[in-house]
């Protein structure tokens, strides 16, 4: 092998671990955080219960009332009731925000 085979063969390997770097940078940056929002998201959204405070990804605040299997129905005035998909729910309002006034939007 001459020094300039070598040189190439060498400029390959280095380009290689460029790419195999820069999918390594890109999985811990962006698809590695979604996955564990997506798995928050839904730990949320099995730990739902009747009479919990939610916040829609619409915005509408809401009390739920009944839960059924991919929906959710919930009071959002006195004899108002709307169903939503319980994947439109953004957040749980804690009984603590909701005396202090602090709704704090999704990450």
């Amino acid at each position: 092998m001459t020094g300039k085979e070598a040189l190439r063969v060498n400029s390959q390997t280095v380009s290689i671990l460029y790419i195999v770097a820069l999918f390594a940078i890109l999985y811990f940056l962006m698809i590695r955080p979604q996955q564990q929002r997506q798995k928050r998201h839904q730990e949320m959204i099995k730990s739902l219960r009747p009479d919990d405070r939610v916040t829609t990804v619409g915005g509408i605040f809401g009390t739920i009332v009944k839960l059924k299997e991919d929906s959710i129905i919930l009071r959002i005035a006195d004899n108002v009731r709307i169903e939503v998909l319980k994947n439109s729910i953004s957040q749980v309002i804690s009984k603590e925000e909701e005396e202090e006034g602090k709704v704090h939007t999704k990450e």
